[in-house]
């Protein structure tokens, strides 16, 4: 407040010129020491603050570069894991598919061959029936003929007398009738 009176009285350059004597002001000196600075910050400006500001810009660049390119891998990792939980699952439904195949060609392949063995196991049953109907039909035969071979020999012996060619193939007959 008593620079404001100061002024309003005409004597702030009174004022003004005994603080700067007091304190030791140059005007020279002062102008030398403005010009210096300007200099000064003229080349920092031009040779330090530019070049450290494009290594920031370009660091900066970069940065975001790298956040760009990670966003980029995450949302390929994602698109990566979601198609291998495709792959996953379609290779699982195919494995299933196969074993399925795989089971129902087993029972398949297991009721074919129990058929098979059904057949032949019948097949061995009829010609083992055959075989022993053919060889029941044989003994039969050979049974009648020794027991009418029998009762021939036995009549001949019982009547005392030989028996003709006819007479024997008559009681051969009359045997094999009475035995069927």
């Amino acid at each position: 407040m008593n620079l404001l009176l100061v002024a309003a009285t005409g004597g702030f350059s009174k004022t003004l010129q005994d603080t700067a004597e007091t304190f030791g002001w140059n005007p020279w000196l002062f102008f030398s020491q403005v010009v210096s600075f300007a200099i000064v910050a003229f080349l920092l400006r031009r040779f330090a603050y530019k070049p450290i500001l494009a290594v920031l810009e370009e660091r900066r660049r970069k940065i975001e570069e790298g956040q760009l390119n990670a966003e980029k891998i995450r949302k390929e990792l994602a698109e990566a894991e979601k198609r291998y939980q495709e792959i996953v699952a379609k290779a699982n439904a195919d494995a299933q598919k196969m074993i399925d195949e795989a089971r129902e060609s087993a029972a398949h392949l297991s009721e074919r061959k129990q058929q098979e063995a059904i057949a032949a196991a019948e097949q061995i049953i009829a010609k083992a029936r055959e075989a022993s109907a053919i060889e029941h039909e044989r003994t039969m035969e050979a049974l009648k003929r020794e027991l009418g071979r029998l009762v021939v020999d036995t009549t001949a012996k019982v009547t005392g007398k030989v028996l003709t060619a006819e007479d024997q193939q008559r009681l051969q007959e009359e045997t094999a009738r009475q035995l069927a």
